[in-house]
């Protein structure tokens, strides 16, 4: 995620091929953290739903694997589940089955949330989904155990809730 002059990024191509897998050009300078700052409240936004909707399935009885198995391959299908999947054991390596230690921690999650809706309110956009994530990422991180834990760690937070504690 790249802002700046076209030419400059041409130029500089062959470095951010060594930095990493893909480089995009996002337009003007500025751009490139936009970009960052959209993606990452996408991220924390689809974390909470596929945590809520494995803390639902736990509640109804569905075994975590079969979810997993449903949710992957169709409509419900992210890169939260597909790739970084918040269940121990289903899918996927990833930080739950390290017992949460972070991969992208809770903490850094809320600091993005929290650039998106600066952004947002200084670009006069609706962010209600941005905004509620942050709301529930600064509760888990600032006031209950989410400090050093890894953001995928909202799950065990959702399924040890009842209906009215969130």
């Amino acid at each position: 995620m790249v802002g700046g002059d076209a030419w400059d990024f041409t130029r500089a191509a062959p470095l951010f091929d060594i930095m990493g897998q893909k480089a995009v050009h996002c337009g003007a300078a500025g751009n490139g953290q936009a970009a960052k700052i959209c993606n990452n409240m996408i991220l924390g936004i689809t974390m909470i739903g596929t945590c809520e909707a494995f803390a639902l399935a736990d509640k109804l009885g569905l075994d975590r694997q079969a979810m997993f198995d449903v949710v992957s391959t169709s409509s419900g299908a992210s890169w939260s589940i597909n790739a970084y999947c918040p269940a121990p054991g289903v899918g996927p390596q990833s930080p739950a089955d390290h017992g949460y230690k972070p991969g992208f921690a809770a903490e850094l999650m809320l600091k993005d949330l929290r650039l998106s809706q600066e952004a947002a309110s200084a670009a006069d956009a609706a962010t209600p989904l941005g905004a509620l994530a942050e709301a529930l990422y600064a509760q888990f991180v600032e006031h209950e155990d989410g400090r050093g834990k890894d953001f995928s760690a909202m799950l065990p937070r959702l399924a040890a809730m009842g209906r009215k504690t969130t």
